[in-house]
């Protein structure tokens, strides 16, 4: 057996080991695309729970388990390529739940589409207010672009779902006004305290719109007309089609 060496004092000590750098926690290696998704998937919580302008990128890093060189990798437009990158996946996700349930009377199927949205406004509300009030200071041309982009979708989503295909001026004016409504609608249910049930603000817009679709069909044949199909698809015995037939006959009346 080997003698370990001495001192004067004794056996000299065992030298330490070699100390390790600590790797950072929760760092693994990915394909490229999969940490590309897992950094806008990191940024779109973060920016769901803090508005952009008090999100870095040193947040999206750590959150990740990864490096700040290794963000500008993926995104090297940094902060501002990252926000506009989870906000154009926002945005699809968003407009992917404006999907019409093909069961249901009209207006059934609309608030069915609310509750979709209403949804996504709950789980990315400081983002949501911040996108849609603007004066952010990483907002662009580009991000209010990818915003009207979910409001035509909206838009031309809506119309399909009346079955119109060419949309007159009024009709198209009530379609964006009640848009711009929900969107209000929305923004002061999140300042509230969302303190009003969301069943009962969804069941407010879809009468907000019968009320603006029946205004509107007082000066245009083609809102009359819609809304006579869809008195026609709600059956006598829904709630609202006693009053869509009285505005119907009040616009007869007029005529």
């Amino acid at each position: 057996m080997e003698a370990r060496p001495t001192t004067a004092t004794g056996p000299a000590p065992t030298p330490a080991a070699p100390e390790l750098r600590p790797r950072r926690a929760g760092y693994r290696r990915l394909p490229v695309q999969q940490r590309r998704e897992q950094l806008i998937a990191v940024a779109l919580e973060l920016f769901a729970s803090r508005p952009p302008e008090e999100v870095s990128l040193d947040d999206v890093a750590e959150a990740a388990g990864a490096s700040r060189p290794l963000v500008y990798r993926y995104f090297a437009g940094g902060k501002q390529q990252l926000y506009e990158a989870a906000l154009r996946t926002a945005a699809d996700e968003l407009t992917s739940r404006f999907a019409v349930p093909l069961a249901g009377t009209p207006s059934e199927q609309l608030a069915a589409v609310l509750d979709g949205y209403f949804a996504f406004v709950a789980e990315h509300d400081a983002g949501y207010s911040a996108l849609l009030r603007g004066g952010s200071v990483v907002e662009t041309a580009r991000t209010s672009a990818i915003v009207d982009d979910v409001r035509r979708e909206a838009l031309r989503r809506t119309l399909r779902h009346l079955g119109v295909r060419d949309a007159g001026p009024r009709l198209t004016l009530l379609v964006r006004s009640w848009i711009a409504v929900v969107e209000g609608a929305s923004l002061s249910w999140l300042d509230e305290g969302r303190t009003l049930p969301v069943d009962e603000l969804r069941d407010w817009l879809v009468d907000q719109f019968t009320a603006m679709a029946a205004a509107t069909a007082l000066h245009d044949p083609q809102t009359a007309g819609v809304l006579a199909t869809l008195l026609a698809l709600e059956g006598p015995q829904a709630p609202r089609a006693e009053r869509l037939r009285a505005v119907l006959t009040v616009r007869a009346e007029v005529r």
